[in-house]
C-alpha cells in the first residue's frame, strides 16, 4: 500500500463499547474503508487472521488489559501494519501501556469523525512514508567490537566533515550508559535519547527535532543519556521507529555505538546502509575486529558496504602493515595517523576537522567522508536496495 491508496480498516470492540456510538464517531465518505466492526477481542483477532487490513483500530471503554493484549499481538504479528486505540472514557494509565504495547496512536473519544480519520492517516502515513522509494538517505554505523579504538573520534569527525558540505547530517550517541559525543563536540545535553524515548507514542520529524542539539558545523545530534541507568528508555522498538524518520528527513545518519554486538547495535546494523569498523594497532584490538567483520558477513551485510578505519596507523608497536592485512583479511580503508594534535582537540572539545583542518588527519577523515558522499537527487536507490537486500538475511541472524 501507498499513500494515497484507500485504507482498509479492521474495528475491533471490547467489551462495554456501543457499536452504535463507535459507528457514528468513525469516518464516513472518506480514504477509508471499514472491512469490518467485530464484537469482541477475541473474535476481533480471529477476523484479523483472515482479513488483509491495512490498519488495525482497537476500542476500548477505559484501561483494559485485553485491548493491551490484542495489541500487542498484533504489532509482533505484522509490525508493519499500525494499530490505533480509540477509547470512550480517560482510561488511567492506558496511554503509556498502549504505546509501549505497540499501538502507533490513542484517540479519546469522543472526537469529530474527520479527527479520527486524520489520526488514522497519520498512523498509516508513518509506517508508509519511511520506506517509500527515494525516502531513505544514507546511514553509517560506526562499529568497534574493543572499546578504545577512537569511535567516537571517528564519528565526530565524520559527521563534522559531512556537514562541511552543506549536509543535514545528524550524528546519535546509541553508547547509551557512557557516551562521550557530546564530550568530543563541546556540547551541553539539553535534551538526550532517553527523553526521546520516554515521550511515548509514534515518532515523526517534528518531534525528533525538538530533541536535536546543533553543533557549531551544522551537524545536530541526539545525545545519549545523562545516566546509565536512561539506558533501558532506549528500545529496540524505539530505534526501528527512529531510524527511518532521521534518514527521511536528513542527508546522512551517523551512529557511535557501544562496543560489541548489543541488541541495540544489532538494530542500528539492520537499518544502515554503510557500516564503518574502527580498530588500532594492537593485535587485540586486530583480532576483534577480525571477529566484527565476520559477524558483518555471517549477518549478510555486502562487504562493499563496510569501510575499514585503522586509528593510529603510524604508530610504532612491532607491527607492521603486512601484519594488518594478515590478521584481518583486508587492507584498511582509510589510515588515520598517531598526531598529538588530535588528543588536544578532544580535550578542548573541538573535531580535528576543523582545529587542524590541514593536518594529515583531518586529511584522514575527510577522505573517510568521501568515500559516503551521494549527490542528493541520487542519494536514496543505493540505500534502499542494499536495505532491501539484507532484510531476509537480518531476520534469520537477529533469531540466530
Amino acid at each position: 500500500m501507498t499513500i494515497g491508496d484507500s485504507i482498509t480498516v479492521l474495528v475491533a470492540l471490547d467489551t462495554g463499547v456501543d457499536r452504535n456510538t463507535l459507528q457514528e464517531a468513525l469516518p464516513a465518505g472518506s480514504g477509508l474503508h471499514v472491512v469490518g466492526i467485530v464484537d469482541g477481542l477475541d473474535e476481533g483477532w480471529a477476523v484479523l487472521q483472515q482479513t488483509a487490513a491495512d490498519l488495525l483500530v482497537v476500542a476500548c471503554a477505559g484501561y483494559s488489559e485485553r485491548a493491551l493484549a490484542l495489541v500487542a499481538a498484533s504489532a509482533k504479528q505484522q509490525p508493519e501494519r499500525p494499530v490505533v486505540v480509540l477509547c470512550h472514557g480517560p482510561g488511567p494509565g492506558l496511554l503509556a501501556r498502549a504505546f509501549q504495547a505497540g499501538a502507533d496512536d490513542i484517540v479519546f473519544l469522543p472526537q469529530a469523525p474527520d479527527e479520527i480519520e486524520l489520526a488514522l492517516q497519520k498512523a498509516v502515513a508513518r509506517r508508509v512514508a519511511p520506506t517509500g522509494h527515494g525516502s531513505l538517505a544514507p546511514m553509517i554505523c560506526v562499529l568497534g567490537p574493543k572499546g578504545g579504538t577512537g569511535k567516537t573520534l571517528t564519528a565526530a569527525n565524520l559527521a563534522v566533515a559531512l556537514a562541511e558540505r552543506d549536509s543535514r547530517v545528524v550524528l546519535v550517541d546509541l553508547d547509551l550508559q557512557f557516551g562521550d559525543v557530546g564530550l568530543a563536540l563541546g556540547m551541553s545535553p539539553e535534551h538526550t535519547i532517553a527523553e526521546l524515548a520516554r515521550t511515548g507514542g509514534a515518532i515523526d520529524e517534528e518531534k525528533v527535532d525538538r530533541y536535536l542539539v546543533t553543533h557549531a558545523s551544522g551537524a545536530r545530534v541526539l545525545l545519549a543519556p545523562t545516566r546509565p541507568d536512561h539506558a533501558t528508555h532506549v528500545t529496540v522498538d524505539f530505534l526501528k521507529q527512529l531510524y527511518p524518520v532521521l534518514r527521511a528527513s536528513n542527508d546522512y545518519v551517523v551512529v557511535d555505538t557501544p562496543p560489541g554486538f548489543t541488541p541495540e547495535v544489532i538494530a542500528t546494523i539492520d537499518n544502515a546502509s554503510h557500516v564503518c569498523a574502527v580498530a588500532t594497532l594492537d593485535s587485540l584490538s586486530l583480532k576483534n575486529t577480525k571477529l566484527g567483520l565476520e559477524t558483518l558477513d555471517l549477518m549478510g551485510f555486502p562487504n562493499d558496504r563496510v569501510a575499514l578505519v585503522l586509528n593510529r596507523a603510524d604508530s610504532r608497536v612491532g607491527l607492521e602493515h603486512d601484519d594488518v592485512v594478515a590478521i584481518l583479511g583486508r587492507e584498511p580503508d582509510v589510515l588515520v595517523p598517531s598526531d598529538r594534535e588530535i588528543s588536544r582537540s578532544v580535550n578542548e572539545a573541538t573535531p580535528i576537522v576543523l582545529a587542524q583542518a590541514r593536518s594529515d588527519a583531518a586529511r584522514a577523515f575527510r577522505a573517510l567522508s568521501e568515500r559516503f558522499l551521494v549527490p542528493h537527487p541520487e542519494r536514496n536507490g543505493h540505500a534502499d536496495a542494499v536495505t532491501a537486500k539484507r532484510a531476509g538475511l537480518f531476520g534469520l541472524a537477529r533469531r540466530g
